[in-house]
């Protein structure tokens, strides 16, 4: 998950309905490219390089192609210029919805050459012999461009922003200039996308009642109060995201999965990452392993089981998933009773755009500039983040913010999103390589604390989902991971994207999702068999982890141990760590 990245995330803006799900998958950034590109900067990827000098050569190498173009786009404008023109935007594109751009005769042939424009710089782009990688990297380019330039951007010529002037006397465009300085003063450079004062960590959000029962240098471990008289003989740690802060799963309540499942009879640990900065460069797999090993002592001390379902979700499950092979490796998985994923790439082969936008000196350089800090910033990669989605995440506020003079919205998700944490430079390295050369695929390739990492040889039971609109962690690479672990794993998949399928409470009446109890090597192959649900996976897999837990037992009147006492009541000390 991204900061805001993985604060990653499929919301709709002020203005618009959430993004098409088709067009998410194909436009997916994974975390390795978030990673990597967050480190090098967004102005970097906009800077010309050989792609664009290859387009240019391609265009003069077919000049018979290039003019048949520009002259059917002259022809276009003189058709807008006579009002003959059929060009419209499209119906979901919120961008026009306002009738002044159909109504208008002066809007409505702006927006034509708009599209006409556009229309003919993709045409371009495809006519151009580019290899995929330079296709997809100029795509990004040309998209970015086109959503900068689009008419609805600019002040008073979108109708919205032309009445906001009239009916405030101006103090639109006052109060929008005040807040585009705010936000340019300081990191991430992006419009503010969340109203934070009526959120209270501890009261409205990660509010969930339970205890730090266990204070590292990497982490706390919170031990949930359980809401039940009985809850299962068998605990479950999840390990959250090393990006952001871990109450994606513990939002609102009412929307908080943690509240979701002790309501369950279950009994829930759930790691509370520090917030490194420069001392803690240093930190690694061995380092995030040792701690979660250390948390799991704690819930076999405090529980009595000698067994755990461990969960991890995003980065927090590759993290998981080496811990499972680390225990397998040392012969030690006996303590472990199942393993859960969610929205987790181990295999990034054909993840998105990722081939395009990171090659290997990107990479290099990328590890190179966290290093010489000491971390990965969190508003960096929130930044980066937003400019892959520009439309959303960019130009849906700048008209909101700086058009219309409006807050930007109060909603749980965002403030998550926009509570970013650092990664630890060490940390970074391992992630990006692990990804760049998808090491976990092969047996050995990885060693953490001595020992060679080997998926198969996790043969417990996994739960794995993911989201068919995920667009850092796309489904196809998430489901991937049912042909690598040498157990039976479970694959659900949720109708939503990268944290929508992790704040999936039940009741919504749109929510479903998909499974299939075979597991084929192709994941379309999977999806043209699954089987729909109504309603949210978060009821499935309570009924798969409850036929795991074993027994119900009489709830603990009190958390913690006398060995491991309370050290401070939920969300505890480190989420509150900028």
């Amino acid at each position: 998950m991204t900061s805001t990245k993985l604060a990653g995330l499929n919301q709709a803006g002020p203005n618009q309905t959430g993004p098409n799900r088709t067009s998410m998958a194909s436009q997916a950034a994974p975390l390795d490219a978030l990673l990597v590109e967050a480190a090098r900067g967004p102005l970097r990827r906009f800077l010309p390089d050989s792609a664009t000098a290859k387009w240019a050569v391609s265009m003069a190498r077919q000049p018979g192609a290039t003019v048949r173009r520009l002259r059917a786009l002259g022809g276009e404008a003189g058709r807008i210029a006579l009002g003959s023109s059929e060009l419209a935007p499209d119906r979901r594109d919120r961008r026009f919805t306002d009738v002044a751009w159909s109504q208008n005769p002066l809007l409505k042939r702006l927006v034509q050459l708009y599209l006409a424009g556009g229309k003919t710089v993709e045409e371009l782009l495809a006519d151009a012999d580019l290899t995929l990688t330079q296709r997809r990297r100029l795509q990004f380019q040309v998209e970015n461009v086109l959503a900068a330039i689009a008419p609805s951007n600019i002040p008073l010529v979108n109708p919205e922003s032309a009445k906001a002037v009239i009916d405030t006397a101006g103090l639109s465009l006052v109060r929008g200039g005040r807040q585009l300085v705010r936000d340019l003063a300081s990191s991430p450079r992006i419009p503010e996308m969340v109203d934070t004062s009526g959120f209270k960590l501890g009261d409205n959000v990660a509010a969930t009642p339970g205890a730090v029962v266990l204070r590292t240098e990497v982490l706390e471990l919170i031990q949930y109060q359980p809401q039940t008289d009985e809850v299962r003989e068998v605990p479950l740690m999840i390990v959250p995201p090393t990006i952001n802060k871990f109450y994606a799963i513990d939002l609102s309540p009412e929307r908080s999965l943690v509240e979701f499942s002790v309501r369950q009879g279950r009994q829930i640990f759930v790691i509370s990452w520090r917030n490194p900065d420069a001392r803690h460069a240093d930190w690694d797999f061995d380092t995030y392993v040792r701690a979660i090993l250390d948390a799991l002592d704690a819930v076999e001390e405090i529980t009595g089981s000698k067994q755990t379902v461990l969960g991890g979700i995003c980065s927090g499950g590759i993290l998981a998933s080496i811990t499972a092979a680390y225990l397998a490796g040392i012969g030690r998985q006996d303590r472990l009773a199942a393993l859960c994923l969610a929205v987790t790439v181990i295999d990034n082969a054909n993840a998105g755009t990722v081939s395009a936008l990171v090659d290997r000196r990107g990479a290099e350089l990328a590890k190179r500039l966290s290093r010489r800090k000491g971390y990965l910033d969190g508003n960096a990669l929130a930044e980066i983040f937003a400019w892959l989605r520009p439309g959303d995440l960019i130009w849906n506020y700048w008209v909101n913010n700086y058009l219309l003079g409006k807050r930007p919205p109060a909603f749980d998700i965002l403030f998550w999103n926009a509570d970013t944490t650092r990664m630890t430079a060490g940390l970074h390295a391992d992630f990006v390589d692990l990804a760049m050369e998808n090491k976990l695929l092969r047996a050995g390739a990885v060693t953490v604390l001595g020992v060679p990492i080997d998926l198969k040889a996790v043969t417990v039971d996994a739960y794995v989902v993911a989201g068919i609109a995920d667009h850092i962690t796309p489904w196809e690479n998430c489901y991937q991971s049912t042909q690598l672990f040498g157990g039976k794993t479970r694959f659900v998949l949720s109708t939503s994207g990268h944290i929508a399928a992790l704040v999936n409470p039940p009741g919504n009446p749109k929510a479903s999702f998909r499974t299939n109890d075979e597991n084929p090597a192709d994941a379309k192959a999977w999806l043209r068999e699954a089987e729909t649900h109504q309603g949210t996976w978060w009821t499935d897999v309570a009924a798969w982890l409850s036929a795991r837990s074993g027994d119900l037992r009489p709830a603990p009147r009190e958390l913690g141990t006398a060995v491991l006492p309370p050290l401070a009541e939920a969300p505890g000390t480190y989420v509150f760590d900028k």
